[in-house]
């Protein structure tokens, strides 16, 4: 693994509650970004999509902001435009053709 850029505190970090995820600016114009839930499992690295840099964030677990629950985790449509049926409800429709 390459070396780490910095060690940054999260408290200063950006912290966007919508997507989840604390940013920092990166020297290249971009940003260093890492997911709450990498935090929660443990990682502390987070990388820049535009540069090989990575900066070491530095924070306590307890202090971090719970995570959002996925909306309508257990709504699973299988995608754009689809529906998905329980076993069930595809045995029933297959005996009707």
């Amino acid at each position: 693994m390459a070396a780490v850029y910095d060690e940054v505190e999260i408290e200063d970090m950006e912290f966007d509650a919508e997507e989840q995820v604390y940013y920092y600016p990166c020297p290249c114009g971009d940003r260093f970004s890492i997911d709450l839930e990498e935090l929660y499992d443990g990682e502390d690295i987070a990388t820049c999509p535009s540069c090989s840099l990575t900066i070491r964030v530095v924070f306590d677990e307890e202090n971090l902001p719970e995570l959002k629950e996925e909306e309508d985790a257990d709504m699973d449509t299988g995608g754009p435009g689809r529906v998905r049926l329980d076993a069930h409800q595809h045995r029933h429709d297959c005996r009707e053709k």
